[in-house]
């Protein structure tokens, strides 16, 4: 059996949690996000702590479904609390990023620009014309907002141009040497 089941997650301070119908809800500082809690996982609240449980024991689906739960909810508390950054670098001659309000509008070597109109709860600022720094509470669509730009124009293995996480390593090749 996992090992994380039986242990409580406990809420920090600025955090509130609150269940009803099957939908675990945190609320903090910087917002409140959802959950829709799965049938095979038991959630019960306490002063300043959530415990997951399985329903059947036995079944492996319920043991495993808790801890994802679990995770996710670790991610729901440190999103309200803290929030979650996503750096993105642009590396060519003439690519660059340009935010104006919820849009960004990217040249990324192609003839025509490209508008990209953020997810709602995806708050964008460009440092500089080839730094993106993307911020949420929701990990998940972070994360999920971050590759679609990335996609894009993934970075190539070459000359390294294309838009890459900042902490992304681009394994480089040498070019093709003529005789």
């Amino acid at each position: 059996m996992a090992r994380n089941i039986n242990r409580k997650l406990p809420l920090s301070s600025d955090a509130k949690a609150s269940l009803s119908e099957g939908v675990l809800s945190i609320t903090g500082a910087k917002g409140e996000l959802t959950l829709i809690v799965h049938d095979a996982v038991k959630v019960s609240l306490e002063e300043n702590s959530i415990l997951f449980n399985p329903k059947d024991l036995e079944d492996k689906t319920s043991i495993s479904m808790t801890s994802t739960m679990r995770s996710l909810t670790i991610n729901m508390i440190e999103g309200v609390t803290k929030g979650f950054e996503k750096k993105l670098e642009i590396n060519g001659v003439g690519y660059r990023v340009k935010v104006s309000g919820d849009n960004l509008e990217l040249s990324l070597g192609y003839s025509h620009p490209i508008n990209y109109k953020l997810p709602q709860g995806i708050t964008a600022e460009a440092p500089t014309n080839t730094e993106l720094v993307l911020t949420s509470t929701n990990k998940q669509l972070l994360g999920d907002t971050a590759s679609e730009i990335r996609a894009f124009r993934p970075p190539e293995p070459y000359k390294g141009k294309g838009v890459k996480y900042s902490d992304e390593h681009i394994k480089r090749k040498e070019s093709k040497k003529t005789a």
